[in-house]
């Protein structure tokens, strides 16, 4: 028996709104949350179209070469960093004509395994072996109004769909449980001058990855206690009576993580020669979400865990991507560079408890936010609603600070507020050299003194 997936019915709404108008199909994703037994999909959204497409009726393209797979590949990308923990790109559906219904399985079959290549490269965590790895393919007629619903293993690049059950229920996501957790972050990444071809987003990447074992190893309380990760995340708390719907709840969460070293391997210090470093410093507001069915602790802790991963990554990609759109001109190699990282705004997903996320410079407006979720959501969103997680600390932006104590004494002056700002970015010219001669020498005093003995 196949997976079943359950679809809240302004889903089905959606699809069942769009036109056709006289194109040969439209394609989108599908958003929800994976779980043992079943999946939820809580939202669709079509692919932008692009510019150049059916711009020469005289020269049309074939019908496969309409569904740009590179394209649909990159906004599943750009949708991915809009959702809070707990929500994935759960796959894709497609609208045709009658005439078309069984001319679009292999490209769509090849555009799920594209789309979980693309992101699993961007990803600091990877899926664990009990994890669902079956992404769903729904197809629809449009005229019909016929589903076929499939699913596809994409641990298996040579396996077939299998058939699955699509069901819709009302207000799926109207009491789903949050999770909120504050993270203070103080990353220092060196960018190694023995790699030529490792570009500063490679370097970034890698020391992210070492961050993350420790986010990965922390230590998780949620509402001030740690809770067995097999036992219910509900538990202990009153249920609803009758007919009474259960009011959404939230969580606080907190993370203890701490450098962990393992005994049984003897570690050696390694003198890396270095033409700079990035610093991450901030602290980074994380949200999740989880289906309230029978929730698990440890299902909690991980969306928690992803979404403070993501986020760190996700904005530092934004970040690089700005640098290159701007051409920020370059520093001397005895200054450093301060740059702040976008910071996270929130909008509700309307009639539901789940919100989706989006990342916003100090000098971008309101209205550029809301026309980036009409470009990639198709969500019309109301800007009094925008929730601002994190606001922006403009000392921290300034370029006459040259030390480090600057952006220290910043922080001194405000004990009781600590920085809820996006993280600030440090590029440090030439300082990991020293540092490193400064390694190579004590190094050789420590030998040559235990020599001598």
């Amino acid at each position: 028996m196949g997976r079943t997936y359950i679809v809240d019915d302004t889903v089905g709404q959606y699809l069942s709104n769009i036109d056709l108008q006289g194109k040969p199909f439209v394609s989108g994703l599908l958003i929800g949350q994976f779980s043992s037994q079943k999946d939820y999909v809580i939202l669709a959204t079509r692919t932008p179209p692009k510019e150049e497409q059916y711009e020469n009726p005289k020269h049309p393209k074939t019908k496969l070469d309409n569904l740009d797979e590179e394209w649909a590949t990159e906004h599943a990308h750009q949708v991915s960093r809009m959702l809070p923990g707990g929500l994935s790109v759960l796959g894709v559906f497609i609208i045709t004509t009658l005439e078309l219904a069984n001319d679009f399985q292999n490209a769509l079959r090849r555009l799920i395994y594209a789309i979980e290549k693309s992101m699993n490269r961007k990803r600091l965590w990877n899926f664990t072996e009990e994890e669902v790895s079956e992404r769903v393919v729904l197809h629809i007629c449009s005229s019909t109004k016929k589903t076929f619903c499939r699913t596809y293993d994409v641990r298996d690049p040579k396996g077939s769909g299998r058939p699955a059950d699509w069901k819709y229920q009302s207000r799926l996501s109207t009491s789903w449980l949050s999770l909120e957790c504050t993270v203070h972050i103080d990353i220092h990444i060196p960018l190694s001058t023995t790699s030529v071809s490792y570009t500063l987003e490679k370097n970034t990447k890698n020391g992210l990855t070492r961050w993350a074992k420790q986010i990965e190893n922390g230590v998780y309380f949620i509402n001030g206690q740690v809770k067995d990760e097999d036992s219910d995340l509900l538990e202990g708390q009153k249920k609803s009576r009758g007919n009474v719907q259960a009011p959404s709840h939230s969580f606080d969460v907190r993370v203890l993580t701490q450098l962990l070293l393992n005994s049984d391997h003897r570690s050696t210090a390694m003198v890396q020669i270095c033409s700079g470093s990035v610093n991450l410093k901030g602290d980074v507001k994380c949200r999740a979400y989880i289906h309230s069915n029978k929730p698990k602790v440890k299902d909690a802790v991980q969306a928690v865990k992803r979404d403070i991963l993501n986020t760190v990554a996700d904005r530092c990609e934004v970040l690089f991507e700005d640098l290159l759109l701007n051409e920020v001109s370059e520093k001397k190699d005895s200054e450093k560079e301060f740059h702040i990282l976008p910071h996270r705004v929130f909008v509700p997903i309307p009639g539901s408890t789940v919100m989706l996320c989006d990342y916003k410079f100090g000098d971008e407006s309101t209205e550029e936010i809301r026309d980036h979720f009409v470009e990639m959501l198709d969500q019309v969103i109301q800007i009094e609603r925008l929730e601002i997680a994190e606001e922006i600390n403009t000392a921290c932006m300034s370029s006459s600070m040259s030390n480090e104590a600057s952006l220290d004494n910043t922080e001194d002056k405000q004990p009781a507020q600590p920085i809820k700002t996006t993280v600030v970015l440090k590029i440090q010219q030439n300082i990991g050299m020293i540092a490193a001669f400064a390694v190579a020498v004590l190094a050789v005093g420590i030998s040559f003194h235990y020599f001598s003995d």
